[in-house]
């Protein structure tokens, strides 16, 4: 690493002690300088080398650093930090907190799988593609991907276990059509994302990658996803096809509509008519119908939540979305969205012959969404973004619900068909 770099690192730890005089001086008042470098140092630096940048060539910088970077650790008041620093400092949390927070032991870094983990591990010229995909993010491929499994699920045989197969292919393209929904957002949305402060970050807004290559990555993307389509029946081609219009068009309707949210949770819930048809050859509407309205109201639940931690900056940069309609309101709302949601569950359980383990599912799930409503802190982001990760736990719960369920039938099977015979 030559001076220049070290120079430039140090300027950026000065930041967190609210040095706003040097890195005026350094950066030209350059909010994207900062930003850029913020990403760069998060991205490429291992705990080891901040540390020895700290040490050798920060001498001006009298914090510790776990203090200097985190100055809420151990109960103390945080230093003001001016407003100018705070977009850099809330970005560099969300990128690089877990590596600093690594846990060591015995002088060598603990051996992790998480996502985040394996795309910091990556080649350097293959991370920005990996984030442009939210590779480091996988709650969102959790969303897209748990309608689908309910409607394997569901159209299992009675008294077996949904297809590992499908639902493995399902799997991969939820992955990579997740990916390549990201990659379109970000392609309409690079304006926009360089105003605010959670996806300034974020490879195209931040020059990492060309609308260009973006542009190659997404025929990537798509081709492989168009491989996994090919792979089931002719009717969920077709269906599956036909879901496209919605990914491409999701991005623009912040910019139109207030209800965003909707035309995501059209999109995001496609796999409930899809992994039906996939098992089945066609959709019994009776109760692919229901459940599909059901994930819908699921997703305006999750993704309001989600969408009142960047209300300031959505109104800055001139944006629409549920959280900014709603405002005050938004628990009622998302409390009309549950009950919606939880009937058109119970109606797709009854046409499919669902039994008790299911309903009793069913119950829990009305109670962490209650709980998550009623405790909701619409003005704490910490709290909104706890709210929405959790509804992956919450998802996979259903699943086990509808397999259970499902499993549940051949307990009732022998004596359906004892009654038979004695007639």
């Amino acid at each position: 690493m030559n001076s220049n770099h070290v120079s430039n690192y140090c300027v950026f730890l000065c930041v967190f002690r609210g040095d706003v005089v040097r890195v005026k001086k350094s950066l030209c008042q350059s909010d994207r300088s900062v930003t850029m470098l913020t990403a760069k140092l998060s991205s490429q630096l291992p705990l080891s080398a901040l540390r020895r940048i700290h040490r050798e060539a920060c001498h001006s910088c009298f914090h510790p650093l776990p203090t200097c970077f985190f100055h809420k650790e151990g109960g103390r008041t945080r230093p003001h930090v001016p407003s100018q620093t705070r977009m850099v400092e809330r970005m560099f949390h969300a990128q690089s907190a877990v590596r600093l927070r690594e846990p060591q032991h015995f002088g060598r870094r603990s051996f992790s799988l998480s996502a985040a983990t394996i795309v910091n591990s990556a080649p350097a010229p293959v991370q920005p593609y990996l984030r442009l995909m939210r590779l480091d993010k996988p709650i969102g491929t959790w969303l897209l991907y748990l309608p689908c499994t309910w409607s394997i699920a569901l159209a299992a045989d009675p008294g077996c276990l949904p297809d590992l197969g499908i639902l493995t292919l399902f799997g991969t393209g939820a992955l990579l059509m997740r990916g390549a929904g990201c990659t379109i957002n970000d392609m309409w949305d690079k304006d926009f994302d360089k105003k605010v402060s959670r996806t300034a970050t974020r490879p195209i807004a931040s020059g990492e990658i060309s609308r260009v290559q973006a542009l190659l990555f997404l025929g990537g993307q798509l081709s492989l996803a168009l491989g996994v389509l090919l792979c089931l029946n002719y009717y969920s081609i077709i269906l599956g096809a036909a879901s496209l219009s919605l990914v491409i068009t999701y991005p623009l309707m912040k910019r139109i509509t207030y209800w965003p949210q909707l035309v995501l949770g059209l999109t995001f819930n496609w796999g409930a008519l899809l992994g039906w048809s996939a098992v089945k050859g066609s959709c019994d509407w009776t109760v692919c119908l229901p459940l599909y309205v059901s994930g819908v109201m699921w997703t305006l639940i999750y993704d309001t939540i989600y969408a009142h931690q960047d209300k300031e900056d959505d109104v800055k940069v001139g944006v629409k979305s549920t959280a900014l309609r709603f405002q005050e309101q938004t628990k009622p709302w998302l409390s009309g969205f549950t009950v919606a949601m939880m009937s058109g569950l119970v109606v797709a359980g009854v046409n499919a012959e669902q039994t008790l383990p299911y309903y009793a599912v069913l119950s829990t799930v009305a109670i962490h969404l209650t709980h998550q409503i009623y405790t909701l802190d619409i003005n704490n982001p910490e709290d909104c973004w706890k709210k929405f990760i959790s509804n992956r736990n919450l998802g996979l719960l259903l699943f086990l619900g509808v397999v259970a369920g499902n499993l549940w039938k051949e307990e009732e099977r022998p004596c359906c068909k004892t009654e038979e015979a004695s007639r």
